[in-house]
């Protein structure tokens, strides 16, 4: 059994970028912690309505996928980089200590989304490698609307790791549509059809029927594998 841990920004990014791979570490008997480091509507809304409906989305979401804990911070959304990294580390290093997690999931440090940028600086640092880590593999994974969206001029998400979710999408499609609220409408990237759309493609390229792609932050192979 694997223990996983899911670092991300904001509550709907955990379907989006890993979902499939969420459901299936669930299917094998892992357990998997969920991380959301604001919450999710601060910077478009000042009231509690849209925070609530946010985390009811959410606790619906997890559920579809199987995942029973998550910590919900309250960083102040999409403004991340207005408070010290420090912060973010010692939140998150809260959380490695408790759960002892090997395998952890985050944004891709080159996303458009500066709370997608800060999250990956923060879960780096708090992973890093020193003897008493109980990580072993730390993988990034794309957002719709923030990792194709950045500037051409930065390093471009170039994934190597790939799973099969061919027989989780169903799960990962109707937890998805617990965020009916975030998504748009088709041709914007964040839709349900481009959703899939990338789904199909990243499986097509690798052989699958539907896949997630994952960019390898770090894998470490003790002496015992």
């Amino acid at each position: 059994m694997n223990k996983v841990l899911v670092v991300v920004a904001h509550a709907d990014d955990e379907v989006l970028g890993c979902g499939g791979a969420i459901s299936r570490h669930i299917s094998l008997g892992d357990e998997v912690t969920i991380i959301f480091m604001t919450n999710g509507v601060g910077s478009r809304h000042d009231n509690k309505d849209a925070i609530e409906r946010r985390q009811t989305a959410a606790t619906l979401a997890l559920k579809k996928l199987g995942v029973t804990t998550f910590h919900q911070f309250d960083f102040p959304d999409n403004q991340m980089d207005s408070i010290p990294l420090l912060t973010f580390v010692q939140a998150i290093e809260g959380v490695l200590n408790s759960i002892k997690p090997s395998i952890i999931y985050t944004h891709f440090l080159h996303d458009l989304n500066v709370d997608h940028q800060v999250t990956n600086k923060a879960v780096m640092t708090a992973c890093r490698p020193q003897a008493q880590s109980t990580v072993r593999k730390v993988l990034s994974f794309e957002i719709l609307s923030s990792t194709e969206w950045n500037s051409p001029s930065v390093f471009s998400f170039t994934p190597q790791y790939i799973v099969d979710i061919s027989k989780e999408w169903s799960k990962k499609l109707s937890a998805l549509k617990c965020y009916n609220e975030e998504m748009k409408s088709f041709p914007h990237s964040r839709s349900y059809e481009a959703a899939e759309a990338l789904a199909i493609l990243r499986g097509a390229t690798n052989g699958f029927e539907k896949a997630e792609a994952f960019f390898v932050e770090r894998i470490l192979v003790s002496r015992d594998f």
